[in-house]
C-alpha cells in the first residue's frame, strides 16, 4: 500500500496574522473616534487657554490666592499671597495668620457669587493658572480677583501690570501694609 499524500496546505499559524490584525484595528478605531467627534487632542496637545466657571456653590477658597471650582483647583496668576500658618505681626506685636487673612480677604471679594477664569498655563503643583471674576451680584461686569485682591493689600504683584495696585496698598497701608503690620518672614517691603 502506498502512502497517503496530502493534496492540500495547511492554514496559516493564527500568530502569523496578529500584527497586521491589531494594526488595522487600532486603525479602524482611530478612524471611528475621529470620525464620530472623539477627541481631537490626542497626543497632549492641550488648548493654550480656557475658560473654567463655577457657580456660588461649587466655589472654594483654598488659600489667599487658590480657589476651588468644583473638581478643578485654580491659582490666581500674577501674585503671591501668604499661605495659611504663615504669621505676621500687628501694630501691637501679636502674631496672628495672614494667610488666613489673605483667605478671608478673597472669601469677602467673591461675596458669595459664581467665579468664571481664563485659565492659561499651569503652576509646579500642576494648578491651573487664571485670570478670575465674579459672575452676577449687583455689579453686572463681576470683580477682578486678582486685581482687586492685591490692589487690597493681601498678595504680592508677581506680574508688572499688577505692580501698580501693590505700590497703591503699601501707600495707602492696605492689608499686609497697614500702619505696624509686619508682613511675613521672606516678604521684603522694599520689593
Amino acid at each position: 500500500m502506498l502512502p497517503r499524500r496530502r493534496i492540500f496546505r495547511p492554514a496559516p499559524s493564527p500568530r502569523a496574522w496578529r500584527g497586521p490584525l491589531l494594526l488595522l484595528g487600532l486603525a479602524a478605531g482611530a478612524a471611528t473616534l475621529v470620525g464620530l467627534g472623539g477627541p481631537t487632542q490626542l497626543f497632549g496637545n492641550s488648548p493654550r487657554e480656557q475658560e473654567w466657571a463655577a457657580a456660588p456653590a461649587d466655589v472654594r477658597v483654598v488659600d489667599g490666592d487658590t480657589l476651588r471650582l468644583s473638581d478643578r483647583i485654580v491659582r490666581l496668576r500674577g501674585l503671591e499671597a501668604p499661605a495659611r500658618g504663615q504669621a505676621c505681626r500687628d501694630a501691637a506685636g501679636r502674631e496672628f495668620d495672614c494667610g488666613a487673612g489673605s483667605a478671608e480677604a478673597l472669601s469677602r471679594l467673591l461675596g458669595g457669587r459664581g467665579v468664571s477664569c481664563r485659565v492659561r498655563g499651569r503652576d509646579r503643583f500642576g494648578r491651573g493658572l487664571g485670570q478670575c471674576s465674579t459672575l452676577g451680584g449687583t455689579d453686572a461686569a463681576g470683580v477682578e480677583l486678582n486685581g482687586a485682591l492685591v490692589s487690597a493689600g493681601w498678595a504680592l504683584a508677581e506680574d508688572e501690570g499688577l505692580a501698580g495696585m501693590e505700590g497703591a496698598a503699601r501707600a495707602s497701608g492696605r492689608g499686609l501694609w497697614a500702619t505696624g503690620v509686619r508682613p511675613p518672614e521672606g516678604w521684603s517691603a522694599s520689593r
